[in-house]
């Protein structure tokens, strides 16, 4: 049973990487090759760069979620390394809401150009789900840290 869950745990993984790469790869060129509006071409290379920047951070991240998997199959979820995994998850996290939100004046201009101030909420949702996902990893961090220290405890006393 547990080794289904986190089969369908790494495929789906692997599911929300896949169209991030096809994006980077066939998405991102052809927006630069093919700018809509001559106007947003100044404004639109420094997003482009910035989202080529996010996406470094983003399949650290994944990749570190499917080890933490690998951790999990091989009996190893109470361990160092699995802390280490979070920690890393937790900083590429980070590092993502942090690019998003300095790219947000990039994303004002655009809609100003653009008259869609739709643009800017996106921005805000991009630096918002990362900041809760950095979060959400720090919390489990903190937990997995204090159920290591337990069980060493309890190793120690018996």
């Amino acid at each position: 049973m547990k080794r289904s869950s986190t089969t369908f745990l790494k495929i789906s993984i692997f599911l929300i990487g896949l169209p991030i790469f096809v994006l980077c790869i066939l998405g991102l060129p052809w927006l630069i090759n093919n700018p809509v509006n001559p106007y947003y071409s100044i404004i639109l290379y420094p997003i482009i760069f910035g989202l080529y920047l996010t996406v470094v951070p983003f399949f650290i991240a994944l990749y570190q979620a499917i080890q933490l998997l690998n951790f999990i199959d091989r009996n190893k979820s109470f361990s160092d390394l699995s802390v280490q995994s979070l920690k890393v998850i937790k900083f590429c996290a980070f590092t993502i809401s942090g690019l998003y939100a300095l790219m947000m004046p990039l994303f004002y201009l655009l809609a100003e150009v653009d008259d869609a101030p739709g643009i800017i909420l996106i921005g805000i949702v991009f630096v918002f789900a990362s900041l809760v996902g950095a979060l959400f990893a720090a919390v489990l961090q903190k937990l997995l840290k204090e159920a290591i220290d337990i069980k060493t405890d309890n190793d120690l006393t018996i």
